[in-house]
């Protein structure tokens, strides 16, 4: 079963969601090995959201079990979030609702910039982590691949996203009441990550050409090389040059204090890192303005309605897909069992036939032409009931007309060797 804990921008505070941001997705790997019941756990963090995705064994019908028990004590400790604050931060999604949450968070559909660019990239990356982690299972990854999938659709048939919109570009608009040519300011971009070179993106569309870069991992030449830009390793003399900085990394600590910028004049400060790279008390400096992820989401535009419903319509579609596609599969033992019973009776036939010298291949043919004219249409009615959400009903009928009982029993190798046998007869 599936299950995902989520704390974001609108149940979670920023602070929160740096602190998850840095120690939680390093838990996983304890998770998983640790906590009997879970197979398997994926963790997005982003500068807006935490969410741990997680397979387990046993159904979870709410918030009070035992995998969302370790879940929440995992992560506090890896975080030095309380349990209980924590607990109070994070929702839980439980079933096939896990599967349209994730579909419509890597649609960009619940961020705080309604179709942002950089959050299906976030999803993929989270699935490579864990994937290197060793903590995904088949299930998270057929989850996230389908997410990915689904991501592309709605970005290829909706309006949702054509603009490129993003934090970066939301908060760069904010940036231009302040700033009034980009053409002339001085900017300085400290990080080189993905972040980074959406905010070089955006910053060359608004005009933006006098651009210096630093990186505190020492990646600034590369960085640089490959867009026309100015590298540094000196931030002081940097910062005292700007008129705008954008900072977007996702080191730990503070890069720019006030200490950093005391003197500074007339400098536009704009801190998208996660945890954030800015000290807050910057903002109190003379002369300095901080625009940091809080302050930003509170001007996220509305949603375009149009664009948007169409864009939950696709993501709705595709998550229908996806759990009728695993209510099928968890629909497989009463079908094998179905199907066994069937081949049983058509053996017990055969070997009959055969001992009353009727062993002729026309005979032996036609019974297995009848099986498999029986078959097909319990077999389509399978999949419509499981489509329909009365897949108890199947089994039920399987009981009550053959005696068969259809539980959780038929193996991999089983359900295989039906299917080639399927094979023999089309």
């Amino acid at each position: 079963m599936l299950l995902c804990l989520t704390a974001n921008h609108r149940n979670a505070s920023f602070d929160i969601l740096e602190k998850l941001s840095v120690g939680a997705p390093s838990a996983a790997g304890g998770l998983v090995a640790g906590t009997t019941g879970v197979s398997g756990a994926v963790v997005l963090a982003t500068c807006n959201r935490f969410e741990a995705y997680l397979e387990v064994d046993e159904p979870v019908a709410s918030a009070d079990s035992s995998a969302v028990d370790a879940t929440v004590d995992a992560m506090s400790a890896a975080s030095g979030v309380s349990a209980a604050e924590l607990r109070d931060s994070v929702t839980v999604i439980t079933g096939d609702a896990v599967v349209e949450h994730l579909f419509s968070v890597s649609a960009g559909l619940e961020s705080v910039v309604i179709g942002e660019d950089e959050i299906s990239g976030q999803v993929r990356r989270a699935l490579e982590q864990a994937r290197s982690a060793g903590t995904t299972s088949s299930g998270l990854e057929q989850l996230f691949q389908r997410a990915s999938t689904t991501s592309r659709t709605v970005k290829t048939t909706t309006a949702v996203g054509t603009a490129g919109r993003s934090l970066v570009r939301l908060a760069l608009e904010l940036a231009s009441s302040r700033v009034t040519d980009w053409t002339q300011a001085r900017v300085l971009m400290i990080g080189t990550g993905s972040y980074a070179g959406a905010s070089h993106a955006a910053l060359r569309d608004r005009g933006a050409d006098d651009i210096t870069v630093y990186s505190p991992s020492g990646r600034a030449a590369k960085f640089a090389l490959s867009r026309g830009i100015r590298p540094t390793t000196d931030l002081a003399a940097a910062i005292a040059a700007a008129d705008v900085i954008v900072s977007c990394t996702i080191v730990e600590g503070h890069i720019l204090t006030a200490d950093l910028l005391a003197g500074s004049e007339r400098t536009l400060v704009i801190d998208l890192g996660l945890p954030r790279n800015v000290d807050p008390a910057v903002a109190e400096l003379a002369g300095i303005e901080l625009l940091d992820l809080e302050t930003i989401s509170l001007h996220a535009p509305l949603e375009e309605l149009n664009a948007t419903t169409e864009a939950r319509s696709v993501v709705g579609q595709a998550a229908a897909a996806f759990a009728a596609a695993e209510a099928e599969q968890s629909l497989a033992p009463a079908v094998v069992a179905l199907r066994r019973h069937i081949f049983d009776l058509l053996d017990a036939e055969i070997d009959r036939a055969r001992g009353r010298g009727d062993s002729s291949p026309q005979t032996e043919a036609a019974l297995r032409h009848l099986a498999s004219v029986l078959l097909h249409t319990p077999s389509v009615r399978a999949r419509e009931l499981v489509r329909a959400g009365e897949a108890q009903a199947f089994t039920d009928g399987l009981a009550a007309l053959f005696g068969i009982d259809a539980g959780p029993t038929a193996t991999i190798a089983a359900i295989a060797a039906i299917a080639g046998e399927r094979q023999e007869l089309a």
